[in-house]
């Protein structure tokens, strides 16, 4: 049987969890997730795994914030004017917006807001946090 390697597609199902219990995604009732081995398409933890799995394994694994999404950023925080958000935006906490850069639009999260200024960050969610999945290969081509 085909064990999977750098420039490999595979697809597998998944369920990934955080360290209290609860899940943060899952392929379940989804088509699996496919992407190719070493080719820097998931997150680093995950992409080392997979290489000498075989079609049918599963593996548990915990992967490090490190090399999931990073640490979290102090930094990547911002405090803009309220009249920078277009009023047709109904501001709430954990909204995702896209903010534009001079290097492209970035994805931010609303943290706090008032009729003056709203705090923005630039971290991904699941920054600073160690993610465990249960994973199952389903293909390799």
């Amino acid at each position: 049987m085909t064990e999977a390697k750098n420039g490999d597609k595979v697809s597998l199902h998944y369920k990934g969890t955080l360290d209290d219990g609860s899940v943060f995604d899952s392929s379940e009732g989804r088509d699996p997730l496919e992407f190719t081995v070493g080719a820097g398409q998931v997150i680093v933890g995950l992409d080392r795994e997979i290489p000498g799995m075989k079609v049918g394994d599963e593996k548990t694994i915990r992967i490090e914030a490190a090399d999931a999404y990073g640490p979290h950023n102090p930094d990547a925080k911002q405090v803009v004017p309220r009249a920078q958000i277009p009023d047709s935006i109904p501001l709430k906490a954990g909204l995702q917006l896209q903010a534009q850069t001079p290097n492209g639009p970035i994805s931010v999260t609303v943290v706090e807001f008032s009729d003056e200024e709203v705090v923005l960050d630039a971290n991904h969610p699941l920054a600073g946090k160690a993610l465990t999945f249960e994973i199952q290969i389903t293909g390799i081509n």
